[in-house]
């Protein structure tokens, strides 16, 4: 059980090894490619919507149907809402607390970046640690290879994240040194939330079918509320580029849950 707690921790530590490398492009480089960064986004948000199902809500309704006493249907759709008004919980947070805050200056738009990233990135860390800690119900290679994916996904999708704190900072006029350090720090919060979520599902078991649907919730409205308008931003100039990316990355994930099922 241990072992899995470790995976999870591995896996949301190289989460936020792709943000950092993200807010590494302040370094190197006066601005990403948009395109580029479109299709990650994209590849992210496909590998995301299919893991979400053949890696979660598939499994949390088998393991309901085991050790629910509800029906297993209406506990992966429990789970499921829960997930999304988590997210969109924390959403408004940050919301309010803009309005509260003075946003002007750089300062202040520091100060609301950082926090709207890092509540956003908490859910992504609770995904990736309930992933790995489901493997001690049921170790094969096709629930490995789905709780990889889930990572790979978030950590993909974590390089913009770093880009888009740390070059707004940059030119804000902070240095290259505390636009990075600023940008890598808003994914610190994943490895602790994987933990977390590992933690759970390895030592509560019949919290596992919920664990499982609530990250699935959690993933998708952060797809569809996050990273899907977030790449079609340009879709006059560049208009199949990021659904390319979405569609390229439902098929890899796909086509992995195929080969090992």
């Amino acid at each position: 059980m241990n072992s899995l707690i470790g995976m999870a921790i591995v896996a949301t530590l190289g989460t936020w090894l792709v943000t950092a490398l993200g807010a590494a492009t302040v370094v190197f480089f006066k601005s990403p490619s948009r395109r580029v960064l479109d299709m990650m986004l994209g590849f992210a948000a496909g590998v995301m919507i299919a893991a979400s199902f053949w890696s979660l809500l598939q499994p949390a309704i088998e393991r309901a149907q085991v050790s629910s006493r509800l029906p297993p249907y209406l506990v992966a759709t429990l789970g499921f809402l829960l997930g999304a008004l988590f997210v969109g919980v924390c959403d408004k947070v940050v919301g309010r607390l803009s309005s509260r805050t003075d946003g002007s200056g750089v300062q202040g738009r520091t100060r609301m970046l950082m926090l709207s990233i890092t509540l956003h990135n908490i859910p992504e860390g609770l995904a990736v640690g309930v992933a790995f800690g489901a493997l001690g119900t049921g170790f094969d290679a096709e629930m490995l290879m789905g709780a990889i994916s889930i990572a790979v996904g978030i950590g993909l999708q974590n390089f913009p994240e770093g880009a888009a704190v740390s070059v707004p900072l940059r030119r804000d006029g902070c240095s290259r040194r505390k636009s990075f350090f600023l940008g890598q720090a808003s994914g610190m919060v994943e490895p602790v939330a994987g933990l977390l979520g590992a933690w759970l599902v390895v030592y509560v078991e019949a919290f596992l079918p919920y664990a499982l649907s609530f990250a699935a919730g959690t993933m998708i409205l952060v797809v569809v509320h996050e990273l899907v308008p977030e790449c079609q931003k340009e879709r006059e100039t560049s208009s199949y580029f990021a659904t390319a990316g979405i569609i390229l990355g439902f098929a890899a994930m796909m086509l992995l849950d195929v080969m090992l099922g």
